[in-house]
Formats: structure tokens, sequence, C-alpha cells
């Protein structure tokens, strides 16, 4: 950090409420990074409590030009938080605040610090619903999904975190307040410009306030957990449930190496020689899901099932869902580092996306682990690598490589719910044509005409 800009901060923090900037290096490496593996020291950090904190602190940093990093809880996969060039880290976890829950109205209005199970918990309590859950949903904001337009298991029957957007409290690159959408459940006002915002990852402004739709809490849930000895047939149950008419809130499948290591991590012993494993859930009325989960179960049981467990309500329904959520963990456990990547495959490529994987690692001697949201098309493929191995990083490289080009190559996508940050950024050219990418920085400049929302980053 320069004197000047050592300066420039001291003055800005005279100008904010006590606490609200801070400078000192141990507070400034605790916002340094998220779950990837960079990291970049900002030379400040922010943590306002307020819209106009927020306001002042950005016109003063584009009036000096020094950049800004917004960020919601730092639980991204992409280093999508990184202050690449340093300056301000600007924290939203102290506006924390649900502001309303409306019953009549079917809305929340909510502070982007407020934890996504904090939000999803109040509103079960008044038999209310908020459908996306993404794993870290107990750790993350609602700042940060919207940022990233966070998905989850449950996206494939209620959709991701764009669906419930309503409106946004938005404060621009040069400070300005910008109040868009609304709290109505249709809204055709000139452009859906708050749908800007979502997944912008901090390029474009800062939310400091939301409005999302809710629906009515499904009063009964169930699932099954399906065990079987071959991929194939798990992804021909899959496509039958669907084809039969079936649309399950939720539909996760997971390869074998991803049970072999969660089986050594729980000892459920319906993993031990599991080779694919199929998590199928309903939600509705109690008598017509209990109906279903009948029909769904004599379906797979024509696509030969190792096992099926039935889940029936809350209690059943989590004790399956608690070793699924096992799966990231266990193979952290494995002691190789987990390159966690979100793709997305058209649905009629599962078989092909997962035998590719087989052949991927073959060919460069890495274990690849498979699992997520199999009924969208969303499975996280994880490249699992020994650093201390000789050629590993450039194997691992060209596993990547290999990966993005065949997803794109498939109609697919590059990432589902994580975003591009800096992760990703090498491969933004491939999955967006010279004119695409040439609109995004059209809009950047037309927003942020400095650069210094979240610099460094794909755009």
């Amino acid at each position: 950090m320069t004197p000047a800009l050592l300066t420039r901060l001291r003055e800005l923090r005279r100008t904010l409420p006590s606490g609200e900037l801070q400078l000192a290096d141990v507070v400034r490496k605790r916002y340094a990074g998220d779950k990837w593996f960079a990291t970049r020291l900002p030379d400040a950090v922010a943590l306002p409590r307020s819209t106009s904190s927020v306001s002042k602190i950005l016109r003063f940093a584009k009036r000096h030009g020094i950049p800004v990093t917004p960020r919601g809880a730092g639980y991204g996969y992409v280093g999508g938080c990184v202050p690449l060039r340093g300056g301000i880290a600007l924290s939203l976890e102290r506006m924390n605040r649900i502001k309303e829950i409306n019953a009549q109205d079917f809305v929340a209005v909510v502070q982007p610090g407020v934890l996504t199970a904090t939000l999803q918990d109040r509103c079960e309590a008044g038999r209310l619903f908020y459908p996306p859950d993404p794993a870290s949903r107990a750790e993350s904001s609602l700042g940060g999904n919207i940022a990233t337009n966070a998905g989850g298991p449950r996206c494939l029957k209620y959709g991701v975190t764009r669906d419930y957007v309503l409106g946004l409290e938005v404060v621009l690159a040069d400070g300005t307040v910008l109040r868009l959408g609304g709290r109505t459940h249709k809204n055709k006002t000139g452009f859906d410009l708050h749908r800007l915002f979502v997944g912008s990852e901090g390029l474009l402004g800062v939310i400091t306030e939301a409005t999302l739709k809710l629906l009515p809490l499904p009063p009964f849930r169930a699932n099954l957990a399906v065990g079987f000895a071959r991929m194939s047939d798990a992804v021909h149950a899959l496509q039958a449930i669907l084809h039969a008419g079936f649309l399950p809130a939720a539909l996760e499948l997971a390869d074998a190496f991803t049970l072999a290591a969660a089986y050594q991590r729980t000892g459920s012993e319906r993993l031990q020689g599991c080779r694919a494993h199929l998590i199928v859930e309903l939600d509705g009325q109690r008598s017509s899901v209990k109906g279903e989960i009948t029909d769904l179960r004599r379906i797979i049981t024509s696509c030969k099932p190792l096992f099926i467990d039935v889940g029936l309500g809350e209690r059943q329904v989590e004790a399956i869902w608690k070793i699924r959520r096992e799966f990231s963990y266990a193979l952290r456990d494995t002691g190789l580092t987990k390159l966690n990547q979100d793709i997305v495959v058209p649905r009629s490529r599962l078989e092909d996306l997962f035998q590719f994987a087989v052949r991927l690692q073959k060919k460069h001697g890495l274990q690849l682990a498979c699992f997520g949201h199999a009924g969208d098309g969303n499975i996280h493929t994880n490249i699992m690598v020994d650093f201390k191995q000789s050629g590993a990083r450039r194997r691992s490289a060209a596993a990547l490589d290999e990966l993005f080009w065949q997803v794109l190559d498939w109609g697919g996508s590059i990432t589902g719910e994580h975003g591009i940050g800096i992760a990703k950024r090498r491969w933004w050219p491939l999955a967006a044509s010279a004119e695409v990418r040439a609109l995004h920085r059209t809009i950047k400049y037309a927003l942020d005409s400095k650069g210094i929302l979240n610099p460094g980053k794909f755009v």
C-alpha cells in the first residue's frame, strides 16, 4: 500500500461510522479470498451497516480510482471475491436483517448479509417456502447467492435464485442508489433491469437489499435413495422418471468414486459395492406424494436397482439427504485436491458425460468424481489431484481443457452455479463469442466507466 493510498483510506474512514473501514493486517487477511485457491490482501476492509455507507464508499472510491471488491460470505468456489487489485474488500455481512416476511404478499425483504438457511427457517416456521438451496446454505448469504445466481438440488422443479428475485436495491460504482423491480409477482414496467444484476458477480453494482418471492410450503416430502451396479442403469431410471411425467423436486446422481469415499466417511453399508446412486424427492400433499412415491418405486424397480430406500416425512427424508451432504467432505478426506467444476450438459448427454469422465481419468492418470443435480444436467465434475506427483499440475490442466471443450461441443455450459470468477476466466473466450464478450464490456463500461468494481475478473 502506497503512502498516498493509506492517506486516502484514512480520509474515507473518518467519514464513516466507527468500525466500518478497517486497516489492520489481521482483518485484511480474513478477506483475502474465498473457498478457491487464490488470495490477495486488500488494502482495507469495509464493513458497512447501511446503504448510505455503501454509497459513500463507492463515491469516494470512484473519485480516487480505488478498486472495490464486493463479497458475501466468502463461500464461492471460483475466486469471485478475491481482491486481485487490492483496494477495498467490501463485505456486506453486517447488513444482515430480515426486514419483512409477508404471508399475504408472499414476499420477503432482506439485506444481503442474511444467511440463506436463516431466511428459509424463518419462512418455514410460518408455512412459507424459499426454495433455492445451495449446498452451503447454512453459511452462504443471500447477496452472494444473487450475485452468482446460485442453484441447488431443488432447482429442477423450482428454478434458481434468479426466479425468486422480484426487486433489488443496488448501489452503482458512482454511488447512485437504484431501486429496481418491486414486490409484485408480475411486473413489466420497462426493461427487466433488476435481473441484470443477478449473476453479475459484483462487476456491475453492489446489492444492498432484495425483495424475494416466496411460495406456500409443501406440507409433505418423500424421497427414494436408490443404488445401482452400473451408471447406465441409474441414468435410465432418471430418464424413465421424467418420461413418465414426474417432475421431482430433486434428482441427484453420484458415481462410484464419490460413493466409495462417502462409505469410508459415513460407514453406510448400503454404499458398499454401489457404483451409482440416485436420490429422487417429491413434495406436495401427503396423499398424492405417497401415491406417487409408490409409482416411482415401481418404475425404478424395472431398472435393476441394488436397493431402494424410502424416506417418508421430514425426519426420514433428511436422513437420506444427510449422506448426500457428506459427499464433498468425503472427497476432501481422500487427501487429494478437489478441483470442483460445476459444468452443465443437456440431459440427453448425462451418460456420455460419465463415460467421458472415465476416459479422461485413464488418459491423464487422474481420478474424477462426479455427482450432483442430474435432473437438470448440472453435474459437479471434480478432478482429484495429488499435486505432489510429478506432472500433476500439467495433467490436470490438460484434463480441464478437454472437459470444457467437450461440454461446450455438446451444447453445455462451463458453469451452472458458481460463476466465472478467476477459476474459469481461462475458458471464458471459449464459452462466449467475441460479440457476446464485447456486449459484456459495453454494459460494464456503462455502469462502471472507471472499472473499479471487482477488477481483474472475466470482464
